[in-house]
């Protein structure tokens, strides 16, 4: 059996790894032109079902890296105005373990078969039940099953299901990366908690790697090659759909220091310090349940299906690899 992957993410490369485990073949088609050449995205946080899932996609070998290059969930979740002083709670310290997308997404592709350059156009079923996806820049590929994992704008469901289309629902995701150094060290109790300003919320997440990554690799895994980054502060500003600041106009730093006027300064300095080259402002859209389509060789996974707003904590679910 031949399955044919198309989206380098989080979940094709999941579900290509646990087919791969499986003794089942599976090529990855990737529209972007290399694979580090977009924005990813940064820390997430997997509750224990969805970290085992993640390690059973994996080969044993590299359980002990896979360990290595997290961090155990714990804050506080308080409410914080923007002096950083305790005005509520949120709710029950967040537990689980808290993995970075991008060093997780190397790990995920390492020993797989991917074509980037690989923009789909179309696909067709055959005669004998197979089917065949086309693309714009290379040769066709045939498989058995065709996976759109390919995300929001999805090429696959627009044929499989062209009345499923994605709704912008108008709010602004803002979301940067800062390098964790000891001048933020006062900030600690922010991390896991939400800073509520006039009529924007920042929430901050601290990623600090057990083992540096490309280090932790290099000793236990020498075949998988890591990115090479250090801890960090994730931030993200949630702009409501009448706020101020245009996309087109503002950077991602300053849409969000736009709304920062009289906050503490570590704050403050927190966001002009962050990495531009890792800082972008998203739209956020949401898939609707639609029509049920036909059965047969095509499916979709992840957010080609089952979008939903990333503040809700419904992104990047690993269920592809149980069911792999």
């Amino acid at each position: 059996m031949r399955v044919s992957v198309v989206g380098a993410g989080l979940g094709g490369l999941a579900l290509a790894q646990g087919l791969r485990g499986a003794g089942i073949e599976a090529d990855v088609f990737e529209r972007d032109p290399k694979i580090s050449a977009r924005f990813q995205g940064y820390r997430l946080v997997l509750n224990p079902t969805g970290f085992q899932a993640v390690r059973d996609c994996l080969p044993t070998r590299w359980h002990p890296l896979l360990d290595e290059i997290v961090m155990d969930a714990s804050a506080e979740q308080l409410v914080l105005d923007t002096k950083l002083n305790e005005i509520g709670r949120l709710g029950a310290g967040r537990t689980g373990i808290v993995v970075d997308r991008q060093v997780l997404r190397h790990l995920l592709l390492t020993g797989l078969t991917v074509h980037t350059d690989a923009a789909l156009t179309g696909y067709d079923v055959l005669a004998d039940g197979q089917v065949q996806a086309r693309f714009a820049h290379r040769d066709p590929a045939t498989a058995d099953l065709l996976v759109g994992a390919d995300g929001i704008t999805s090429a696959v469901r627009r044929v499989l299901s062209p009345r499923t289309a994605p709704t912008d629902t108008g709010v602004r995701f803002v979301i940067g990366r800062t390098p964790l150094t000891d001048e933020f060290a006062g900030l600690s109790k922010a991390y896991g908690s939400k800073i509520a300003g006039d009529g924007v919320s920042l929430l901050l997440g601290a990623m600090r790697f057990r083992t540096p990554p490309k280090q932790a690799a290099e000793r236990l895994a020498p075949e998988v090659t890591l990115p090479d980054i250090g801890d960090y502060v994730r931030w993200a500003m949630i702009l409501p759909s009448n706020g101020n600041g245009s996309p087109a106009e503002l950077t991602a730093q300053d849409a969000v220091l736009s709304r920062m006027e009289g906050w503490h300064p570590e704050l403050r300095a927190l966001i002009e310090q962050a990495d531009p080259d890792n800082s972008t402002l998203l739209s956020i859209r949401v898939v609707k349940p639609g029509e049920r389509w036909a059965s047969g060789p095509v499916t979709l996974l992840g957010d080609a299906i089952h979008a939903t707003s990333p503040t809700g904590g419904n992104c990047a679910t690993p269920t592809c690899c149980a069911a792999a």
